[in-house]
Protein backbone atom coordinates (compact mmCIF):
# COMPACT_ATOMS: atom_id res chain seq x y z
CA UNK A 1 0.00 0.00 0.00
CA UNK A 2 1.31 3.65 -0.74
CA UNK A 3 1.90 5.85 2.50
CA UNK A 4 3.77 8.16 0.97
CA UNK A 5 4.52 10.58 -2.23
CA UNK A 6 6.37 13.40 -2.69
CA UNK A 7 10.23 14.76 -2.79
CA UNK A 8 12.85 11.86 -2.73
CA UNK A 9 14.26 13.45 0.11
CA UNK A 10 11.10 13.54 2.32
CA UNK A 11 10.84 9.70 0.88
CA UNK A 12 14.13 8.36 1.68
CA UNK A 13 13.87 10.29 5.37
CA UNK A 14 10.55 8.01 6.17
CA UNK A 15 12.55 5.06 4.21
CA UNK A 16 15.30 4.99 6.66
CA UNK A 17 12.62 5.56 9.99
CA UNK A 18 10.31 2.76 8.60
CA UNK A 19 13.58 0.31 7.67
CA UNK A 20 14.38 0.83 11.76
CA UNK A 21 11.02 -0.11 13.07
CA UNK A 22 11.40 -3.65 11.03
CA UNK A 23 9.47 -2.29 8.10
CA UNK A 24 10.12 -3.47 4.67
CA UNK A 25 9.64 -0.62 2.23
CA UNK A 26 9.72 -0.04 -1.63
CA UNK A 27 10.25 2.85 -2.73
CA UNK A 28 9.03 3.83 -6.68
CA UNK A 29 10.77 6.43 -8.48
CA UNK A 30 8.56 8.21 -11.09
CA UNK A 31 11.47 11.51 -12.17
CA UNK A 32 11.44 9.23 -15.55
CA UNK A 33 7.61 9.10 -16.40
CA UNK A 34 7.81 12.91 -15.22
CA UNK A 35 10.10 14.14 -17.70
CA UNK A 36 8.79 11.92 -20.79
CA UNK A 37 4.63 13.18 -19.89
CA UNK A 38 6.32 16.90 -19.31
CA UNK A 39 5.12 16.85 -15.67
CA UNK A 40 5.68 19.80 -13.27
CA UNK A 41 7.63 16.63 -11.52
CA UNK A 42 5.92 17.44 -8.13
CA UNK A 43 5.30 14.26 -7.08
CA UNK A 44 8.70 12.60 -8.16
CA UNK A 45 8.54 9.21 -5.65
CA UNK A 46 6.44 7.10 -4.03
CA UNK A 47 6.69 4.66 -1.20
CA UNK A 48 4.79 1.23 -0.38
CA UNK A 49 5.06 -1.28 2.55
CA UNK A 50 3.22 -4.37 2.84
CA UNK A 51 -0.57 -3.72 3.97
CA UNK A 52 -0.33 -6.28 6.63
CA UNK A 53 2.40 -3.70 8.16
CA UNK A 54 0.76 -0.77 8.23
CA UNK A 55 -0.49 -1.32 12.12
CA UNK A 56 3.33 -1.14 12.98
CA UNK A 57 4.36 1.48 10.29
CA UNK A 58 1.23 4.24 11.05
CA UNK A 59 2.80 5.79 14.45
CA UNK A 60 5.93 6.03 12.49
CA UNK A 61 4.07 7.55 9.62
CA UNK A 62 2.11 9.93 12.50
CA UNK A 63 5.58 10.96 14.27
CA UNK A 64 7.43 11.85 10.80
CA UNK A 65 4.77 13.75 9.20
CA UNK A 66 4.32 15.88 12.76
CA UNK A 67 8.28 16.53 12.74
CA UNK A 68 7.62 17.86 9.17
Amino acid sequence: MKVFSGSEILATALKAKLEEAGIETLMKNNNQSNIILGSNGSIAVELFIDESKYGKADPVITDFKMSL
